[in-house]
Order: structure tokens, then sequence, then C-alpha cells
């Protein structure tokens, strides 16, 4: 894959110290041959979201100029989630660090563990917010990420400021 492919992975975590994972995350990618780190957003806090019995998050999001798959992208995010200690048992509850591919150029993949863009990625405003910071004209399927952000209550997600 000689051209470049514009991806946008999203960054969330609640446990332990997650701007240390979030850093630890962005390192790996820097560090990882055919990817480079285009933007990334300032960090949001926001309320849990699916099981709400745990701490807030804290969410941001990057874009990346990629030169390997989409498949190759998402096992870089789960080797890096696994190297910060995440442990997946509750489906929606606490971890110190969750890596999601939100989307990867204009394609639609749909694979066993591999879905793009996102499939909730234009209900989630903890995603969104930190995603039109930085890339507002990006195209998610027809529309742009800010025409899903204002589609959608963004109440409740804090701007911290940067990582």
């Amino acid at each position: 894959m000689a051209d470049r492919v514009i991806a946008a992975v999203s960054l969330g975590g609640n446990l332990g110290d997650v701007r240390a994972a979030f850093r630890h995350a962005l390192e790996r990618f820097s560090a990882e041959p055919g990817v480079e780190i285009l933007a990334r957003s300032d960090v949001y806090q926001t309320a849990p979201w699916g099981v709400t019995d745990q701490p807030a998050f804290l969410n941001m999001v990057a874009v990346l100029a990629v030169k390997i798959s989409a498949r190759a992208l998402l096992n870089l995010c789960l080797a890096t989630e696994r190297e910060q200690g995440r442990v997946r048992d509750l489906r929606w509850g606490p971890r110190t660090l969750d890596l999601d591919v939100l989307t990867y150029g204009a394609a639609t993949i749909n694979e066993p563990g591999l879905e793009v863009p996102h499939p909730r990625l234009a209900e989630r405003a903890f995603v969104l917010v930190p995603f039109a910071e930085i890339g507002p004209d990006l195209t998610v399927g027809a529309r742009t990420v800010a025409e899903l952000l204002a589609g959608i209550d963004a109440s409740g997600v804090e701007r911290l400021g940067p990582l």
C-alpha cells in the first residue's frame, strides 16, 4: 500500500493514569512505520456511557496518515491497549485505554472485529466533539464530522485542554 490513507482513531479511558496511557498510544502510533500523526485533539471529560456506575472518562481523537491496512491499524490499537493493561471483561465498563478505529479514508469495512466507519460514531458526542475540533470537514459516509456533531446533544462534554 503505497498511498497514504487518512484515518481517525479515538482514545478513551477512565482507570489509572489515562493521560499517560494516551501519551503512550500516541508515541506508539508515531513509532510505527507507515503511521504519521497529522492532528490530535485536546482532552475532553465525559460522563460514562453504557455502564454509568464508574469514573468519568477522558477522551480525545487523533487523525493519522497511514500506509498500513485498516486491519493492521486495528491490530496496532489492540496491542497498544494490552500494553496499557486493558482487560475486556465488561462491555462499556471501566478501562485503562480504549482505542477505536473511527474512519479509514472513505472505506466502508464490515469484517469480523472491524467495522469502519465505527458503527456508533454518529451518536457519540464524546467522540464527535474532539473529532470535530481537528477534522470538522472530514467525511463519514455522506456527511462531515461537523454535520454529524450538529445533529446530536453535545452537552456534558467538557474540554480540559491539551494532553
